[in-house]
């Protein structure tokens, strides 16, 4: 089992653990949960060994194989697979031992070394790793073809899957998880889950997406007030029983604070009479010995309301027998992704796209934005259609050197200071927060700050791409609410069921270069994902 004994940790000066105890049992999916800057991947830095407590002890079976995800992947002219394979470290110290045997003069020794080293190549599976790791890349998305790409071809998202599948292909008794799902589309989440399910071992995973870990775990580990609760069940398990502690420590508060005022009412009345002093005395001590009882809450809501929309135009936009894609180069034949899309959005509609990695559904987004143009047909946008577009990288286009105050000023060059650090403040952008460098902010800080930028222009019709990228689970659901709220139109991209359920009412799935209207709900497509999944194996 994994033992925290006394633990503390800080970093810097700032205290992260204190004096914390925690038994994790062999076999347990845990999500590890808690506000940014909670400490979870000190945690795990602690559990792969790079920190070590500044006081305590914490402890697992020396035995225990541990795999986690890197977080950089070297430019190498290595395949995508065979970087996969790279993962069963076990397995390339038996090949290279192997290959160091059949380097050598043949003798009767060396001839037993070299069986011995072919049964234990068998005992680790050595033959079928090449299938195994085929299946496990299809997984996440990767096709015949890009298996066999060298890793240099390949953008920071894709990387980033190559290194999970690297830690997936490890034979593991502990397996550390930090955002998974991050860089994943909706059909390779579907299949993570799958995988994790059947995974044998004791698993940590760090997540802000309430669904995967609902799939997953069946512990939550929290992280708050710089110590460790553990709590039985899944997310939505835990916030029912968050919920009811906050209600029972409220209760207890209030009552203790009755008790101090009566308390302190006959200090205040009879300290000064003799007949009554001793009495005044003890209750004095009493006052003392009071357990304050810390009131129990969550983490400081944080919430938000989109402006109410500019006046819209309706229809806002129609698409007549469009082509969407990318225009070719220097002589190169242009990139069709979805071809004769014909298409009209009403005033109110609520849409999210479907469909896997590499489908289009960026790429209509972007069209619609007028981020690329249509390579045929026609995109008429309604007189008055205000647009609020988060891309999937949006974060990156902000100006990382300057401050929330200066991107603001850019916005509206016209309003006062005081009120737009009034607006930044909604953001939590407050005081000096307001005034400094974005550079030392968290992702998810950026993300919120690129979505106040957005709801300050007061657009009609907002479109999303991968908007939770980055944001904690708090944020989430402050965005959740928003676009609960939100008055115009919109269109959603997004790998969170929980956000697509809550904030859209159809889906419009994008597959084999179509864009066609789909009446189910998200389970009927995890359905029709693992049905088109089985059917593409057995092709």
């Amino acid at each position: 089992m994994i033992r925290f004994q006394n633990v503390s940790l800080a970093r810097g000066v700032k205290p992260l653990l204190e004096r914390v105890d925690l038994l994790l049992n062999p076999g347990d999916k845990i999500g590890l949960i808690g506000a940014n800057g909670a400490g979870k991947s000190s945690l795990f830095a602690m559990l792969r060994g790079e920190l070590h407590p500044d006081q305590g002890d914490l402890s697992y079976p020396p035995n225990w194989r541990l795999a986690h995800v890197a977080q950089e992947t070297p430019p190498l002219a290595r395949s995508a697979i065979d970087y996969a394979i790279d993962g069963d470290t076990t397995l390339r110290a038996l090949e290279a031992h192997l290959a160091e045997l059949e380097s050598q003069p043949e003798s009767l020794e060396n001839g037993l070394a070299i069986g011995e080293a072919y049964a234990a190549l068998a005992d680790a599976d050595a033959y079928t790793v090449e299938s195994r790791a085929e299946q496990l890349l299809a997984g996440l998305g990767f096709s015949s073809e890009q298996m066999r790409m060298p890793l240099t071809s390949f953008s920071g998202g894709w990387r980033m899957r190559l290194n999970l599948a690297q830690a997936l292909m490890c034979p593991s008794d502990l397996l550390l998880l930090d955002e998974p799902t991050n860089h994943l589309d909706l059909d390779a989440i579907i299949w993570l889950e799958d995988w994790l399910k059947r995974y044998p071992g004791t698993l940590l995973i760090i997540s802000h997406d309430r669904d995967f870990l609902d799939e997953v775990v069946n512990v939550i580990v929290h992280i708050d007030a710089r110590k460790l609760k553990r709590y039985s069940g899944h997310y939505s398990s835990f916030e029912r029983q968050r919920a009811a502690q906050l209600e029972l420590a409220a209760g207890q508060q209030e009552k203790q604070m009755r008790q101090r005022a009566h308390l302190e009412s006959f200090i205040n009345r009879f300290k000064a009479q003799a007949s009554k002093a001793r009495q005044a005395q003890s209750r004095i001590k009493a006052l003392a010995r009071m357990e304050e009882v810390a009131p129990l809450r969550a983490a400081a809501e944080f919430s938000f309301q989109f402006r109410e929309p500019a006046r819209a135009p309706d229809p806002l936009l129609v698409l007549d027998g469009v082509d969407a894609g990318y225009r070719g180069e220097d002589g190169r034949a242009d990139k069709r992704i979805i071809q004769g899309i014909n298409f009209s959005l009403q005033g109110g509609q609520r849409i999210g796209l479907l469909g896997v990695n590499g489908a289009g559904k960026s790429t209509f987004i972007k069209t619609i934005a007028d981020e690329i143009g249509a390579l045929s047909g026609t995109v008429t946008l309604g007189k008055g259609l205000s647009v609020g577009y988060f891309a999937q990288h949006q974060v990156e286009m902000l100006r990382h050197d300057e401050s929330p105050l200066w991107h603001m000023s850019k916005l509206a060059p016209t309003v006062r200071e005081q009120e737009l650090r009034n607006f930044l403040g909604g953001f939590n952008f407050a005081g000096e927060m307001a005034m400094s460098s974005i550079a030392p902010f968290s992702g998810g800080e950026k993300a919120r700050l690129a979505l106040a930028l957005i709801v300050w222009q007061r657009p009609n019709l907002l479109l999303l791409d991968e908007p939770t990228n980055h944001l904690d689970l708090e944020t989430r659901e402050a965005l959740t609410d928003a676009l609960a709220q939100f008055e115009g139109s919109l269109i959603l991209v997004s790998h969170d069921r929980h956000l697509l359920r809550a904030t859209t009412d159809q889906f419009i799935i994008v597959a084999d270069g179509k864009m066609l209207p789909y009446d189910g709900d998200l389970d009927d497509y995890k359905t029709w994902l693992i049905a088109t999944k089985q059917q593409a194996r057995k092709a």
